[in-house]
């Protein structure tokens, strides 16, 4: 895994003022993952957006670490139901061209 797609934890959270030990609870209820390399914690550049949703969420919205997972997993749930619903009405579309 080459460097230049992580992004160092310490640094995000000096950046963002936030605790490194936030990062760790969210790593720890499976929410990120953390990669470590020589002692040193990363997080994969394609998480950012989900990590500072997270921050904003529990610094700013004062939501707790089981008020965040029950959102994440809601979020998904009606992102699954979109998918589905898309491809349920091109089904139908492909129906209807027939009639």
């Amino acid at each position: 895994m080459e460097t230049e797609y992580l992004i160092a934890i310490d640094e995000f959270c000096s950046s963002h003022n936030i605790e490194i030990s936030f990062v760790s609870s969210l790593q720890q209820s499976g929410l990120i993952e953390i990669t470590t390399i020589e002692d040193s914690a990363f997080i994969e550049a394609d998480q950012l957006q989900q990590l500072e949703k997270f921050v904003r969420l529990y610094y700013e919205l004062d939501i707790n670490l089981e008020g965040i997972e029950t959102i994440n997993y809601l979020l998904h749930r009606i992102n699954s139901m979109q998918d589905e619903i898309t491809a349920l009405r091109n089904r139908l579309r492909i129906y209807e061209n027939e009639f």
